[in-house]
């Protein structure tokens, strides 16, 4: 019999250039199901932002955790990702007795037992919950940080390496936000030395 207390585990912003990666655990409550979960990167933001929420009214518990671009660099993305998992994790306000993980990689010494799941976003509710959250949360965050950094657009692309970001990022170099451990990053301030 599976355990009442399962926490879905996920994270947005592995990709970007710029910002934070941002993970989020969700223990749903049986007892109050919300309906039109899905993988956030499916859903309209519309939807994302309806069902936020619903999610933290609803949920047992949820916790949403924000590992910044220095420490990306410092300890790199994958790192950065399984730490901010077990943050999410061990900081519900509710004790997990079991974790599902959208992925193929579980972060170490967890509270409780865990199981990795591909493509669990799609196919888990309490994953999916994680992801609209970790999502909504990221997206707010790259606003705020629009209005810091106009010039480089990261209300429009979050920070991921679009033609627009790429253009940016050669015209200004990298911001205080931009992880310098990420290729285009560091390749811009390499140009940036030598000229």
């Amino acid at each position: 019999m599976r355990p009442e207390r399962v926490a879905g585990i996920d994270e947005a912003g592995r990709g970007p250039l710029a910002g934070p990666v941002v993970c989020a655990a969700v223990m749903l409550d049986p007892r109050r199901p919300i309906s039109g979960l899905a993988d956030s990167k499916v859903l309209s933001t519309m939807a994302r932002e309806r069902l936020l929420p619903l999610i933290q009214s609803r949920a047992l518990a949820w916790q949403v955790v924000f590992i910044e671009a220095d420490e990306i660099d410092r300890i790199n993305i994958l790192q950065a990702t399984l730490l901010g998992m077990r943050r999410a994790l061990c900081t519900l306000s509710i004790a997990a007795e079991h974790a599902l993980i959208d992925g193929n990689k579980i972060p170490r010494d967890l509270p409780c037992r865990a199981e990795a799941l591909i493509g669990g976003d799609g196919i888990e509710p309490a994953i999916m919950a994680a992801s609209i959250l970790a999502k909504v949360s990221r997206d707010n965050h790259m606003h705020t940080l629009h209005a810091r950094y106009p010039d480089y657009g990261f209300d429009r692309h979050k920070g991921y390496p679009t033609p627009a970001h790429l253009a940016a990022l050669e015209r200004l170099g990298p911001c205080p936000e931009h992880r310098r451990s990420f290729a285009p990053v560091k390749l811009s301030l390499g140009r940036r030395l030598s000229a």
